[in-house]
């Protein structure tokens, strides 16, 4: 009883010990999910409309894109800049996919099972893969059904399945290539199917045919005089404020802006010391006194060892050789050692050394058999070629060459000069078919299988040299570009004002930049290359914050300034101001030359020339559509105002965008092109068909809730 007592004397305490435990793990479980939720969000790459996009799902997309980019221009590592445009494609596809499922959802618009069937391996296969040169005829240069079903037969999971494992790789490979385009043949579809619906709610008719017609059909040929704005002070223009505020209202949709960081930075370039330079030059001249020694064993493995492009030893006529080479064997003698010199558009020392020079064809033309190395290839060679001695060589490559390249094309390499041969193969390549005898079919053996080898033609003689040359690039070495660091960063220590950054860092003989505008996705920093950490850092610290060095390429030495940011919405009318005032000046100066004219009452176009203090100058074949007026710009008003101008009298002064004109007809022709309206009308509808396309996509962007995430992972 006494403990029970003492419960009901401590309750209110064991209430609130229990209520805070209860507390403690409702919130602990709240923090738990919100911890899932926050990191959730913190992989969103892409939200458009709500529908979000992950981190791995927006990965795998890039690395499906560039693999296939790497399939298609053979190559193992794509150049950066191929990369950065593969993720705005990827990025660019992901909204267009979104918002087109969302438009075709509500309209009930599907792309069927049928459709892509007919698509892809039907009697519509799409112009994508007929145009593929993968599957073009080299005897007609068509597209060959047969060769792409052959593909599609060879990429389907039973036949990789059964394909021998030292190919089934690349023909995995061949397949993502397939399923890659099947992809996209999907959302072209889409994307044809609406604009094909937007195009047929807006057909052109007959009045828009005539009028099409007619705006091209008549052009005229006129003289003219102008007088630029710029003629008149602009102290002759008074522009208020409220002629600034109105011109802005009536124009901001078109100011809509992403949010972005306004930064300033310094820059030094990476360049090679005197002291790089002084290295390079006594490593050079090492070279020749041991060119000129003679007592080099192997050419080959010298120059390899002591510059940077590689020794071939081939004969070369004076068209492959640049102008330096052959302004030095034009006169050289064999053994002669021609340099060093400093080539200054390059920054590299240049040695050569002639080794050689003859009297022989430039290059033979060559067809080959390819026979695998198996065991067989003596039996088999030696039958093929008394086979050769009686029949066709490209009928016989064509069912018997490993090489399917060359087989299609009757067996054929085509024209093959000393090094290319070197380079295809080796020297016994090259010796053995500059020393073939013509038409008579040879074999020769390679790591590839055994060549039946046959040269057709030789070109005529001509000077070959072979020579030896020796290229070292001056670089900046490490000590240099530490030298450059160390006074960047000693300089930005000790000059913290920003207000009086600019000025020191001309002193200091730096480059100083300031309101450079960068966007979240932008790539570079002004020209400087590789500048994209700069754009990571400005989009993640507060205005007044200075960052560290960064290195760009190892070519450029940066830091950079925050000076603020600019919020999403609309640019504001102070940003503007400027721009908008300048074009508000350039009209009333307009106004006010026009009226100064007519107050003259003119009637030529040399009195106007006068008094315009301007020469009279012409443009012919100016119709109601030409975009930009030879000599002139784009002046559509002019365009109107020509077209419907008499011969021969001098126009009233119209004011355009750059000036006051004032012309004159003097000729007008009319299209010897009869009107037809079924032409002119699907012209029209064709034009269309693309431009309502791009318009409505760009709309639907325009009117969508995107939520652009990339600079947090790229």
């Amino acid at each position: 009883m006494a403990t029970l007592e003492k419960i009901r004397n401590q309750a209110g305490l064991l209430v609130a010990v229990v209520g805070i435990a209860l507390f403690a793990f409702i919130i602990g479980d709240f923090l738990n999910s919100g911890s899932t939720f926050f990191k959730q969000h913190q992989e969103t790459v892409l939200e458009v409309n709500g529908t979000s996009i992950k981190y791995p799902e927006y990965q795998s997309r890039l690395t499906e894109v560039e693999h296939v980019a790497e399939l298609q221009y053979g190559q193992s590592n794509l150049p950066e800049a191929e990369r950065v445009r593969i993720r705005q494609n990827v990025y660019n596809s992901i909204v267009e996919e979104v918002l087109l499922h969302d438009e075709l959802k509500k309209l009930g618009m599907v792309v069927t099972p049928e459709e892509m069937f007919d698509m892809v391996q039907g009697e519509n296969i799409a112009p994508m893969l007929m145009q593929n040169q993968m599957f073009q005829n080299p005897q007609t240069g068509g597209f060959d059904k047969s060769y792409y079903l052959r593909f599609l037969k060879m990429t389907s999971d039973e036949a990789i399945s059964n394909a021998p494992a030292n190919q089934q790789e690349e023909l995995m490979q061949l397949r993502s290539l397939r399923l890659y385009w099947e992809k996209l043949l999907k959302l072209q579809r889409q994307e044809q199917k609406y604009i094909t619906l937007l195009s047929k709610a807006i057909s052109a008719n007959k009045l828009d045919a005539k009028d099409a017609y007619a705006t091209q059909a008549e052009s005229s040929d006129i003289a003219y005089v102008m007088q630029p704005y710029s003629s008149v002070p602009d102290s002759a223009a008074t522009v208020s404020s409220s002629e600034i505020e109105k011109l802005y209202n009536m124009r901001k949709k078109a100011y809509r802006q992403e949010e972005a960081k306004i930064i300033s930075y310094v820059s030094v370039d990476i360049f090679p010391s005197q002291e790089d330079y002084n290295k390079v030059s006594a490593e050079i001249e090492q070279v020749k006194s041991e060119l000129d020694g003679g007592q080099i064993e192997s050419m080959r493995d010298f120059v390899a060892d002591n510059s940077e492009t590689l020794y071939i030893d081939a004969f070369r006529s004076e068209s492959f050789l640049d102008s330096e080479v052959r302004q030095f064997v034009s006169s050289a003698a064999i053994g002669e050692v021609y340099g060093p010199f400093l080539e200054q558009t390059s920054s590299r020392y240049r040695l050569f050394k002639l080794m050689d020079k003859t009297l022989a064809p430039d290059s033979v033309k060559v067809s080959h058999i390819l026979i695998a190395n198996d065991g067989r290839e003596a039996t088999v060679s030696d039958s093929l070629i008394a086979e050769l001695k009686k029949g066709d060589f490209a009928a016989i490559a064509a069912t018997n060459s490993l090489d399917q390249n060359s087989a299609e094309n009757g067996g054929e390499l085509g024209w093959i000069t000393e090094e290319i041969a070197v380079r295809i193969l080796n020297d016994d390549f090259k010796n053995a078919i500059f020393s073939a005898v013509p038409n008579e079919v040879f074999k020769f053996r390679s790591t590839h299988g055994t060549h039946l080898l046959k040269v057709t033609e030789r070109t005529s003689n001509v000077d070959k040299y072979k020579v030896a040359e020796f290229n070292k690039t001056v670089s900046p070495s490490t000590k240099t570009s530490s030298d450059l660091y160390n006074a960047l960063n000693l300089f930005k220590s000790r000059h913290r004002d920003i207000e009086q950054l600019d000025t020191a860092a001309q002193h200091a003989g730096y480059a100083f930049f300031s309101d450079v505008s960068l966007g979240s996705n932008d790539e570079t920093v002004g020209s400087i290359p590789q500048s994209r950490k700069i754009v990571h850092w400005a989009f993640e610290h507060k205005k007044g914050e200075i960052s560290d060095i960064f290195d760009c390429d190892n070519k450029h030495l940066v830091f950079a300034i925050m000076q603020g940011t600019v919020r999403k919405g609309y640019r504001s009318l102070s940003s503007l101001e400027p721009s908008l005032k300048a074009e508000l000046i350039a009209k009333k100066k307009g106004e006010k030359i026009v009226s100064d004219l007519q107050s003259r009452q003119l009637t030529s176009l040399n009195a106007y020339a006068e008094a315009m203090n301007a020469s009279a100058d012409t443009v012919r074949f100016i119709n109601f559509s030409t975009s930009r007026i030879s000599g002139i710009g784009v002046e559509p008003k002019l365009n109107a105002l020509i077209a419907m101008a008499p011969l021969n009298t001098a126009s009233a002064p119209a004011a355009g965008n750059n000036g006051v004109y004032v012309f004159e007809v003097f000729n007008r022709s009319s299209s010897e092109q009869p009107y037809d309206e079924q032409t002119q009308t699907a012209s029209l509808n064709s034009t269309a068909l693309y431009r309502y396309g791009y318009q409505a996509m760009q709309l639907l962007i325009y009117n969508a809730n995107i939520k652009d995430n990339r600079i947090r992972f790229y």
